[in-house]
């Protein structure tokens, strides 16, 4: 890996977001770690929008672990998952109290012992709640960006940690585990990668996807960033106005994978 490359990496990515912050609301490690748990497949705007009445009901582990469940499920309903999420709550409030106080813990090891907490929580909380770098944040945004760049050729987490940890200096872990998250989230983005308009594009690999993109739309079928041309099965079926095969059943709705990253 060419350390120069890296160094201008984060050098662009700091001018770009000089103060980039987690952008769920907190104002304690407790809430943080409780808002990172409700912002698995949700948004944080929605997340923002749910903890304030929440955290006025149950403000520490000790009112959440006692809280009724229904309640509770009432109450993150608009999150989704909401059940699965309000025993995680629940549990990972109960363990703080057993264990630690009623305190979220300032160590790794600690923090991925409590129920459905693996690293990418733990970082969350550890580097945005503490300020201590235990590691980088690598949720799908970061994973993508980190792919594009060509800092790792990884499609598992915590080998993709393992990579930018090796090349980024722990100085600016805390900081690249928010600006690689916001940078995925709102200019390299899945669909269309805004490459016209990145920072990091004169040191990035793939800053033609873009381009090659909408030369794919011109032509008539749509070009996915780093994939292939054309539409997916069910855009075919919609547009052709039929339906799945009789018989076959639509997959079941999927809870959100516990965060062991």
């Amino acid at each position: 890996m060419d350390n120069r490359r890296v160094a201008d990496i984060l050098e662009a990515l700091h001018q770009a977001r000089p103060a980039a912050r987690v952008e769920l609301d907190h104002d304690s490690p407790f809430h943080l770690l409780v808002a990172t748990i409700l912002s698995a497949q949700c948004t944080d705007a929605r997340v923002n929008q749910v903890t304030p009445s929440l955290f006025r009901a149950w403000p520490d582990a000790a009112a959440l672990a006692r809280a009724d469940l229904t309640d509770l499920e009432t109450a993150i309903r608009s999150t989704g998952f909401f059940r699965a999420k309000a025993r995680a709550l629940k549990a990972t409030s109960r363990a703080l109290v057993d264990r630690h106080g009623g305190e979220v813990p300032r160590t790794m090891e600690e923090m991925t012992r409590l129920p459905g907490v693996g690293r990418k929580t733990a970082n969350v909380v550890l580097g945005a709640g503490y300020g201590i770098a235990s590691g980088i944040v690598v949720d799908t945004h970061a994973a993508r960006v980190a792919q594009r760049l060509g800092l790792t050729r990884e499609t598992d987490p915590v080998k993709i940690e393992r990579d930018l940890m090796a090349v980024i200096p722990r100085n600016d872990w805390i900081f690249s585990s928010i600006a690689l998250v916001l940078h995925g989230r709102y200019v390299c983005q899945a669909r269309l990668p805004r490459c016209s308009a990145c920072p990091l594009s004169p040191h990035c690999p793939s800053r033609h996807l873009e381009a090659e993109w909408r030369a794919g739309k011109g032509r008539g079928g749509r070009k996915r960033p780093g994939g292939k041309a054309g539409i997916s099965s069910v855009s075919r079926r919609r547009r052709a106005g039929s339906r799945p095969a009789a018989g076959r059943k639509r997959p079941a709705a999927r809870r959100p994978a516990p965060d062991r990253s």
